[in-house]
């Protein structure tokens, strides 16, 4: 079962349907039918939350957040080993925090990272990035 990584623009895409929400969208169906093992880490839900609350309200991104819990994706915890390779990835690339750890959690898996944020570029030797 090959782990995949979600990031909040990955995750944002499906709920704004933009280009690439089908391509999650059959990512998210095959994790429910077992087929997927798809990962996000807190820090990068912790996004999604407040993109919807900025753009919503704080009740409308707990509902999202409620769905997403439903919808196969597990997620990660941030530790310190995830934390320090996020950290490594920050001071190595012109990168968000934030995608720091999604970087981080998809090394840490050995997991493809699914995105369609260009600052991923600079760690493609790092890790593998799938491109919606």
């Amino acid at each position: 079962m090959a782990a995949k990584v979600l990031d909040s623009y990955a995750l944002m895409a499906f709920f704004e349907d933009e280009p690439g929400a089908d391509f999650v969208r059959g990512l998210i169906q095959k994790a429910v039918e077992s087929d997927t093992n798809l990962l996000m880490s807190v820090v990068n839900l912790g996004e999604v939350w407040y993109s919807i609350a900025r753009n919503n309200s704080p009740e409308i991104a707990d509902q999202y957040i409620h769905e997403i819990k439903g919808m196969g994706i597990e997620i990660i915890e941030a530790d310190w080993t995830l934390t320090r390779q996020a950290a490594a990835f920050k001071v190595s690339g012109n990168i968000s925090y934030a995608d720091c750890f999604a970087a981080a959690l998809a090394k840490s898996r050995k997991a493809e990272l699914v995105t369609g944020d260009k600052e991923f570029r600079t760690l493609e030797d790092e890790i593998k990035v799938s491109w919606i």
